[in-house]
């Protein structure tokens, strides 16, 4: 009688352990909820106005993927940029040149994140007949130990410097890479406050010249008026930068004071992902990561 009671419950034990594995299978696993965190907020972007188009374009997409969230854009210069970051009167400042190359501004305070290259060219009135310097003709010019164009092979006609402020980082990539450091000339020169300024300037003022970056030169609408002048027959173009031929080119910074966070990382990884590169192109800019050679 008692093994016979033993059997029963052993036998019932084994039901119900079988049951229970049944039943762990028949129930569906459970899968962890996935969150994704909203972007959200305003943040402000000031410097640089050669990167003005790519930014202000950037923060338009990046906009309608993220209606909640708005990245305002301010040019002013790169000087500007680099100051009111480190200052913490914007979020991101945008230049054309390291930080550690400008004066008065803490580089350790700041974290450089480059989004993009690009180019500098001398840009002339398209009533200039010479459209080709060597880079000792460019020097001399914009030093102002030239001052008429028929001393480079053109007619006689005064040579008028249109320069940018000091405190331009346009002016500086060019006075670095294009006149070799060599200070421009004072007092006879005009001095206009932003690229488009000087565009406009180049193409109303008989005998200009000046400079701009690529981002102004992008469409054919944006070029009536003006000459783009080769440097010792070298075009600026895309394959003529990224292969070294060329060298008038900067990186384009975004700087962030500390490490970027919340809204303004978000918008600075959105600069350099996939979705960008396409308009990176089209605004005449170029991807770092199609760069063959590096500053």
């Amino acid at each position: 009688m008692k093994k016979l009671s033993l059997k029963v419950i052993v036998a019932a034990m084994t039901i119900t352990v079988v049951a229970g594995s049944f039943m762990g299978c028949g129930k569906k696993a459970e899968t962890p909820t996935k969150t994704t965190t909203e972007i959200t907020g305003t943040i402000t972007a000031s410097g640089s106005s050669a990167l003005q188009p790519l930014a202000e374009q950037a923060s338009i997409a990046f906009k309608a993927k993220n209606p909640k969230a708005t990245v305002n854009v301010q040019g002013g210069g790169s000087g500007t940029g680099l100051t009111q970051v480190m200052q913490g009167a914007v979020d991101i400042g945008n230049s054309d040149i390291f930080a550690n190359e400008k004066t008065g501004i803490d580089a350790a305070t700041l974290t450089d994140h480059k989004v993009a290259v690009v180019g500098f060219a001398a840009i002339a009135n398209e009533k200039v007949k010479v459209d080709n310097l060597t880079k000792a003709q460019l020097i001399d010019i914009f030093t102002g130990k030239v001052t008429n164009w028929k001393e480079v092979g053109g007619d006689d006609i005064k040579i008028q410097v249109i320069n940018r402020p000091k405190s331009s980082g346009t002016r500086a990539s060019f006075k670095k890479y294009g006149l070799d450091g060599k200070d421009e000339v004072e007092g006879v020169a005009l001095t206009e406050d932003s690229s488009g300024a000087v565009s406009k300037t180049i193409q109303s003022t008989t005998g200009s010249i000046g400079y701009l970056a690529s981002s102004y030169l992008s469409t054919d609408a944006n070029k009536v008026g003006l000459k783009i002048m080769k440097l010792d027959g070298i075009e600026m173009n895309k394959d003529n930068i990224t292969t070294g031929k060329y060298n008038i080119w900067s990186y384009e910074h975004m700087y962030t004071k500390g490490v970027a966070k919340d809204l303004a990382k978000a918008f600075l990884d959105y600069m350099v992902s996939d979705d960008v590169k396409p308009l990176i192109n089209k605004l005449g800019y170029i991807p770092i990561t199609e760069m063959k050679v590096q500053r």
